[in-house]
């Protein structure tokens, strides 16, 4: 959107700037030099370009440039985007509660979060809203409906919706503080065996841990718990301290940040007495487990407090600061490394060189060897090394696609509308052979862009043969093409299991929310199995936290 702008207030405004400038200049030439001269295109910008422009985009542009070369973490926050940067710190925001969707015309619900407002006001997974506040939403995107249902806690919203029924329904609903919880699922996976999921480190999340461990234990003898921080990308590293200090002595280092500023530079000890000193615990990482996540699994290890299971983590040791830059805007940025007990940082990318373009993984000859309380060995520069490794199980992109676009849900819409008033076992629901033909027809006339990484390679290697000129092999490769079977039919035979779990998540969605996905997905999780293995022996568990030789590859 363009302005209008009085010369003399962007006059005052510029000399605001200079005077800060000046102020620079006296203590870093560099420093003072170039922000003049930003301050001088910006204000020939305003000026003299041809066509009016916004400062604010300006500013916006500038702003994102400088930071471009540094690292992915660190970037400017302009006002528009503290909303986003609210709820990614705190998991919480002023709403419903509920995940929507586009089909067609319409934005429907895709997931009401369980007792929100959404939820108690009947909103169901695939209904279609109509019109909110009285207008009709109709060819509304999912932004447009998103910004119509989020506002200030205690204000109200009326949605209109048809349900799979046909039925349609209005409903005025209060809005309130929508805490996205970071441990969706505490329960049991065996007798005396806890199980928690704790999927992000937003603000208040140790709260949730804690009570979801008290849960368990005043349900039944806690003998072990399994922590699953698989796919937890991290977020506020005080809330991975406090979380270490229900397991770990008072007063035990369990991280420490060094930068270039002396404010960079902290030790972080627990300082509560832990709740759970001598529960035997097994922590699932994998590939996306980052930052905070690595920070509490990490210091398990080293502490040998729990055997790590999995694979090796993400490997993000960088610590974000935010630094307020006035006007509601804000700058994150990267102002040290963390180290674990160990003394070891478990950043796997070297970013100091990447304003020349130079971003290279760390090199095995700069990879140290570190040790563990107990003397096992361990290493930096690469992510956590669990002491179990499993090879890691991935889910079709064909079975991706299909979800990506929308069909499984379609499918579930239908499947809900043929099933009404159904009841489920979370954990051992599964569609009949019947309703699996039943997708395969419901699949016949859609389209789906997908192609196997066979039929890719072969591309490849035709493309690699026309220009090397290799005439007499294409009739070879014309051959294997005739019998490469990658329509969809066959891939729905090809990859008829792993489709039927994701259909089976999609309903058991329907009937017990997120946590009910977690329990499902549960006794076929082959890390889960083995976490549970070791737990059930105790001899298994203390010889690995005893072992000298703890996995480096």
């Amino acid at each position: 959107m363009n302005r209008k702008y009085c010369p003399l207030a962007l006059a005052s405004g510029l000399v605001a700037i200079a005077a800060v400038t000046i102020f620079a200049a006296r203590n870093d030439f560099g420093l003072g030099r170039n922000m003049e001269i930003t301050v001088n295109m910006m204000r020939e910008l305003a000026l003299n370009y041809v066509d009016p422009v916004d400062p604010d985009r300006l500013m916006e542009g500038a702003a994102a440039g400088m930071v471009n070369d540094l690292d992915p973490y660190t970037e400017y926050i302009p006002e528009k985007g503290m909303q986003d940067f609210e709820l990614l710190t705190t998991g919480k925001y002023g709403g419903i509660g509920a995940l929507i969707r586009q089909k067609e015309d319409y934005v429907r619900i895709a997931q009401p979060y369980e007792g929100s407002p959404a939820d108690r006001a009947g909103l169901k997974i695939g209904d279609k809203i109509l019109a909110i506040d009285g207008k009709d939403a109709k060819g509304f995107t999912t932004e447009q409906v998103s910004n119509r249902l989020k506002g200030e806690p205690g204000s109200k919203v009326r949605v209109t919706v048809e349900h799979l029924d046909g039925s349609r329904e209005t409903q005025t609903i209060r809005r309130q503080r929508i805490a996205i919880p970071g441990v969706p699922y505490a329960g049991w996976i065996a007798d005396g065996i806890g199980y928690i999921r704790h999927s992000d480190f937003t603000e208040g999340c140790y709260e949730e841990m804690r009570a979801a461990i008290e849960r368990l234990r005043n349900e039944g003898e806690l003998k072990g718990l399994v922590l699953d921080y698989r796919s937890n990308g991290g977020g506020i590293m005080q809330e991975a301290v406090k979380i270490l200090g229900m397991f770990v002595p008072k007063g035990t280092e369990v991280v420490s940040t060094k930068g270039r500023t002396e404010e960079s530079r902290q030790v972080f000890p627990t300082n509560t007495e832990p709740a759970f000193p001598d529960l035997p615990l097994a922590v699932l990482i994998n590939g996306s487990s980052a930052s905070a996540a690595e920070i509490v699994s990490g210091a398990l290890q080293d502490l040998d407090r729990a055997v790590l299971i999995g694979q090796r983590s993400f490997g993000k040791g960088l610590v974000q600061s935010t630094k307020p830059l006035g006007y509601n805007t804000m700058l994150k940025l990267t102002t040290a490394k963390y180290y674990i007990p160990s003394g070891r940082c478990i950043q796997a990318i070297d970013y100091s060189h990447s304003q020349e373009g130079d971003i290279r993984t760390i090199p095995d000859s700069l990879i140290s060897e570190f040790a563990t309380r107990a003397g096992r060995k361990v290493y930096d520069g690469g992510g956590i090394m669990p002491d179990i490794r499993t090879e890691p199980e991935y889910i079709s992109r064909f079975a991706v696609t299909l979800y990506a676009m929308g069909f499984i849900e379609d499918f579930g819409d239908e499947y809900t509308r043929r099933n009404p008033g159904q009841q489920i076992d979370i954990r051992t629901f599964s569609i009949s052979e019947k309703d699996y033909d039943d997708f395969t027809a419901f699949m016949k006339d859609k389209k789906v862009p997908y192609e196997s990484d066979t039929r890719r390679a072969l591309k490849a290697l035709k493309k690699a043969a026309e220009e090397d000129r290799f005439a007499d092999l294409k009739e070879r490769f014309e051959k294997v093409e005739a019998e490469l079977k990658d329509d969809t039919q066959t891939n729905l035979e090809t990859y008829r299991e792993q489709i039927i779990e994701t259909i089976n998540n999609d309903i058991v969605m329907r009937h017990g929310y997120q946590a009910g996905v977690i329990e499902h997905s549960l006794p076929n999780d082959v890390e889960v199995k083995r976490a549970l293995e070791v737990l059930a022996n105790p001899e298994e568990y203390h010889r690995i936290l005893a072992e000298q030789d703890t996995p480096r590859k």
